[in-house]
């Protein structure tokens, strides 16, 4: 379970909070989607709650660990794509992967199973022994969505994950999601694509200048706002105030 209390961050004191005052509870076992327009806060949120940013006020747990104070057994069950692929770009493929796996301390046998498996899924087997500053920046992201399922985390955590995708490579990582989800993990990932966050998410928040402006399943915010597709509401809703 994931929860935001109160949570603020601020970057300019001059300007409006980048998150203001955002209380939010994700349930473990489902696929969670947040939207927002672009400058909404859903980065900022994305990156305080791994703990690369730390909020001005309030607090952030994720089962039962506040983050700030338990970073060390947090990061530990988390799986994380960034909103940029950043990488050693002398590193190879491989060479990340493994990296990745000796950080989780993963057996010589497991790593091997599951880089066998990612790399086949996403057609990456070819590329592994390529140095990464040869990809190209879809590549890059498919590498990166490796290194984040190659632990099986309980929480995985993805911020803007289609971006620069092939539609096969987006597909698979959609069910991907759905079965990590099924198992009894959390699946927390940001996206402007509206169609993604229809056809896969179990509940949605959508925020809007940093505050939340709905948070329950794409049905109820049909209800709340009237018929109309998730884009059409998500439209509606992002140019009005807060609910």
């Amino acid at each position: 379970m994931i929860e935001f209390r109160q949570v603020s961050k601020c970057y300019d004191p001059n300007k409006p909070n980048a998150v203001d005052s955002l209380s939010l509870t994700i349930e473990s076992a489902q696929i969670f989607g947040f939207l927002g327009p672009n400058g909404a806060g859903k980065s900022t949120t994305i990156k305080m709650l791994v703990g690369m940013l730390f909020p001005d006020s309030g607090s952030i747990f994720v089962e039962g660990k506040e983050v700030g104070k338990d970073s060390l057994a947090i990061k530990r069950i988390i799986g994380y794509v960034g909103d940029e692929p950043l990488f050693y770009e002398k590193m190879t493929g491989l060479r990340h992967l493994n990296f990745i796996a000796d950080m989780y301390e993963l057996s010589q046998e497991n790593r091997k199973e599951r880089i066998g498996e990612l790399s086949a899924m996403f057609e990456m087997d070819h590329a592994l022994d390529d140095e990464i500053s040869s990809y190209s920046h879809g590549m890059k992201q498919k590498l990166g969505i490796m290194a984040a399922l190659m632990h099986e985390s309980r929480l995985l955590i993805l911020d803007e994950p289609m971006v620069g995708l092939d539609p096969k490579a987006a597909f698979l990582l959609k069910k991907t999601m759905r079965a990590h989800a099924d198992k009894g993990n959390t699946v927390f990932f940001s996206t402007h694509g509206m169609e993604v966050a229809q056809d896969v998410c179990d509940r949605i928040g959508i925020i809007g200048k940093g505050s939340l402006l709905f948070e329950g399943t794409v049905q109820e915010l049909s209800e709340k706002r009237g018929k109309g597709n998730l884009e059409q509401l998500f439209l509606e809703l992002t140019e009005e105030v807060p609910l």
